[in-house]
């Protein structure tokens, strides 16, 4: 176990670095910088006034220096300086995190607790008219997008209940009750997307146990279906579902953008947006690396848990 942990910890490590180059590349590829931003909003060009602010941020080194100097920069802890707000840009990711985390964690709880269940049901059922109507929700949470699906849920609160949620961010120490009504509607919305694909995995993983003989000679030993369905079929058809699960948390992290315009909540992914129209180079940066930080550590723990919920699973 240690040796595998250790071997991927390195991969994850090369996977980084990999993508530190490509992050670093993309953004230097795409026109325009912050300085050209600023002058062009102003309406009009300085030369010297240019080279004197591009000097100023470090923007007129050689781009391996730069990143060179951005690497130096996490090894240390320290991730530099945005360009549009001047301030150190650990000072401004900080308070997004919290948000983006907690909203990822409570839309995968909704999307479990819908998901798992339903999928479970719909095999049981197979081909029954429960099925049916179990499957066309999973289809239409499928076809809707997360953010349509939260405006249409602002507009009928608006429209049947004559009330909206809070317009701006309500932290848990502020108002508790307002902070989960603000929370939980866009989890929903996310949550219900993400729990018609756990439900379809479900589903057809726990049909391709449900077949095996080892169930059979349970259900001919006279067991109860619940045990036999919870304790052997879904122990042994949840790896699948395992891996869903640490694949769409990780696509969350990034992937709440228009969510969080929607809900008017303030998150990595919503700031990322402006962060990249700005070209603020650390900010974006930076941030990126934190999502792809997610998505390996995420693929490393569900990697974990298959040792744990499997014993067939060994780690040479």
């Amino acid at each position: 176990m240690k040796t595998y942990i250790a071997q991927r910890l390195g991969i994850a490590l090369l996977t980084l670095l990999g993508m530190s180059i490509v992050i670093f590349a993309l953004l230097r590829l795409a026109p325009g910088d912050i300085v050209d931003i600023l002058f062009s909003a102003a309406g009009y060009v300085n030369p010297d006034e240019k080279a004197a602010i591009l000097k100023e941020l470090g923007m007129d080194r050689p781009l391996y220096v730069q990143y060179l100097e951005w690497l130096g920069q996490i090894l240390r802890g320290d991730l530099g300086k945005s360009y549009r707000y001047d301030l150190p840009a650990w000072q401004i990711i900080k308070p997004l995190l919290p948000v983006t985390l907690e909203l990822a964690a409570l839309s995968m709880v909704v999307a479990v607790a819908l998901g798992v269940p339903t999928g479970v049901i719909s095999a049981v059922k197979q081909d029954s008219t429960l099925d049916y109507v179990l499957r066309v929700i999973s289809l239409a949470g499928l076809s809707m997008p997360s953010f349509w699906l939260g405006m249409v849920i602002i507009l009928g609160m608006v429209t049947w209940l004559g009330w909206i949620p809070a317009l701006t961010y309500v932290g848990p120490r502020e108002n508790l009750g307002v902070h989960l009504v603000q929370f939980g509607l866009p989890a929903l919305a996310v949550g219900y997307r993400s729990s018609a694909l756990i439900m379809r995995i479900t589903r057809s993983s726990l049909l391709e146990v449900l077949r095996e003989d080892y169930i059979r000679t349970a259900w001919a030993k006279g067991q109860a279906g619940g045990v036999v369905i919870w304790r052997h079929a879904l122990k042994n058809a949840v790896l699948p579902v395992i891996t869903v699960i640490g694949i769409e948390f990780a696509f969350l992290i990034g992937g709440l953008v228009v969510t969080e315009k929607v809900f008017n909540l303030p998150g990595v992914a919503r700031f990322l947006v402006d962060a990249v129209l700005w070209r603020d180079y650390p900010i974006v940066q930076n941030l990126v690396m934190f999502i792809a930080v997610v998505v390996i550590l995420s693929n490393l723990l569900v990697d974990m848990l298959y040792g744990f919920l499997d014993p067939r699973v060994r780690y040479g």
